[in-house]
Order: C-alpha cells, then structure tokens, then sequence
C-alpha cells in the first residue's frame, strides 16, 4: 500500500458538470495527470504510481472521468470516449492554472483505455512536456476479434443482446444497463481475457476502495471496436513514453508498438508479464522506467527556463 502523504481534493469544470480529482502538490514545477481505464476510478488507477511520481517532487492531478467515480455526469457508468477526451482538455487547463505547476511542464499518463487515450490527447495538445501510456488500449479493432474468442458463443451473444438493448434504452433515456467491467471466461462481462481478473489484486489488493464501483453500460460492447487511438500517434510532438507488457492480453502489445513506431519522438520499454504487470510484479521496473523518463522531459525544461 503506497504511503499516505498530502493530496487534497479538488475539482474542476468539464462540459456541463465537473471532474473530481485529487491534487498532489508538487516540489519541481512538473506535472503530472493520470487517469485508469474504463471504470477505474482515480485511487486503485494512481495511487500506487502517484506516490511514487510525487516523492520525485512532481505534482499529480489524478482524476474521474465525468459519470465514473466522484465526478458528475449522468447517467452513471457510460463510457463515451468523446466526453472522457473533453475530460482530459479539462483537467489540463486546470493543472495550468495551479499554483505548484509550470504549465510548459505537464505530463499526462493513462493506462488501459486511458493509455489509449494518452495518444489522442498528446496529438491534439502539442504544448504538453511528454506523455506515458502504460499497457494502453491502441487500437480496439485490432483487439476484438482477440476478445471475442476469450468469450464463450453464449457469453457472447448475451453481452451483445444487452449492448443493443442499453444503447437503444440510452435514446429513450433509460438508465443504462450495467455489465461487470471483467470477469473470467463464460461471465457475461465487458472483457474476459485471461488477465482480465487480475485488477482486482493488481489494483486494490487490500480492498480499499469500497466505493470503487466496478461495472459499466453494456453499450461498450458495441463501441470500443472502433476506438483505434494508436493511428493519432504520428501526430504527437512531445517525446511519449509506451509501456507494454508481452503477455498483456486485455490490450495487446503489438498496436501499442507500432503505435510508438510511428511516433515521432517515441520510447518503448518492454515488461515481462500480463496486463496488471505494471501494478505487481513488474512494478519497480516500470515506475523507475517511467520516473526517469519524467525526470527527463520535465526537469530539463527547467533548466532551460533557468
């Protein structure tokens, strides 16, 4: 369990409600923001790594996308990548304006469904210092048909049932029909993979977060096979950081090195193990791994400025 240190709560405007996160002052002028994937909520997603980043003297804006965790939004639990990317512009405008923060000196980092994010978002704010994606989902069409043979054909055609269902019950303003974010192979769930189940003891292995809520609207289903984040790397500026894992199954590897391959100013580090490895057993490497590339981008820039 990482140490208990000073954060304080704030939150910030996005669209037409506001984004709960948790501020981490920092020492250096570095910043840097992190969000989870899919229905993970801002302490199992960053906890563990904001410790870390912060005791390298860097401030973390650690956030809930809008309908998930302590954010606004309704109704709750509906992944739309529109207004999650909108979630990110917000939460960068705000970290500039924070008091411990150069805005010439944010980093964003997501992992997951975030990680994936993280491209799309580096792309479209050149102005940002760097950015990590750990184990992000690059590209969902190349990991569908992967998904969908971890599923059982009757799993299968439940979850899709109920994905057509709570889309057309979202266009009559029905409450969304909620699934497990994961479960094990024959669970009617939102990804079941062979690490899919590995989050819980990745990410709150003391269960901790009893309010994390872990589910979402069925909807996703029919959506995430057109998310392909990994093709707006070639637009990212800033110098980007992509942590994979070779045996990741929930978001595969491959899109996400080829993601950085065409990139212009990309590093990869490989990990050995499945897609929680960064959170387990492969901890150390990856947080040092991503701690020096911070250090790199971010306290460079102040030397320059001084």
């Amino acid at each position: 369990m990482p140490e208990l240190r000073e954060r304080v709560k704030v939150r910030f405007a996005s669209g037409d409600t506001t984004c709960a996160a948790w501020h981490y002052p920092g020492s250096n002028g570095g910043c840097v923001i992190m969000a989870g994937g899919t229905s993970v909520t801002k302490e199992p997603a960053s906890d563990l790594f904001a410790a870390r980043f912060n005791d390298a003297g860097f401030a973390v804006l650690a956030f809930d996308n809008r309908r998930f965790g302590e954010s606004g939004g309704t109704p709750r639990q509906i992944v739309r990548i529109d207004e999650q990317l909108a979630d990110w512009d917000a939460a960068i405008a705000y970290a500039a304006s924070l008091p411990d923060v150069d805005p010439d000196r944010i980093s964003v980092w997501g992992f997951s469904l975030a990680g994936g994010h993280v491209f799309r978002v580096a792309a479209d704010h050149p102005q940002l210092a760097c950015a990590v994606a750990q184990t992000p989902l690059a590209d969902g069409f190349a990991l569908a048909p992967h998904a969908l043979r971890a599923m059982t054909p009757l799993a299968m055609l439940r979850l899709f049932g109920l994905g057509i269902a709570d889309a057309l019950g979202g266009l009559l303003g029905r409450q969304p029909l909620l699934v497990p974010t994961s479960g094990a192979r024959g669970d009617v769930a939102s990804l079941t993979t062979s690490d899919a189940m590995d989050g819980d003891r990745a990410l709150d292995p003391e269960h901790r977060h009893t309010d994390w809520e872990q589910t979402v609207a069925a909807r996703i289903a029919l959506r995430i096979g057109g998310y392909r984040p990994g093709r707006h790397a070639s637009r990212i500026r800033c110098p980007l950081l992509v942590v994979v894992c070779d045996q990741d199954r929930s978001a595969l590897p491959g899109p996400a090195v080829e993601a950085a391959r065409n990139a212009p100013d990309a590093e990869v580090v490989h990990l050995t193990g499945r897609h929680y490895a960064p959170f387990l057993e492969s901890h150390e490497q990856a947080v040092e791994a991503e701690i020096s590339f911070l250090e790199k981008h971010l306290t460079r820039l102040a030397g320059r400025a001084g």
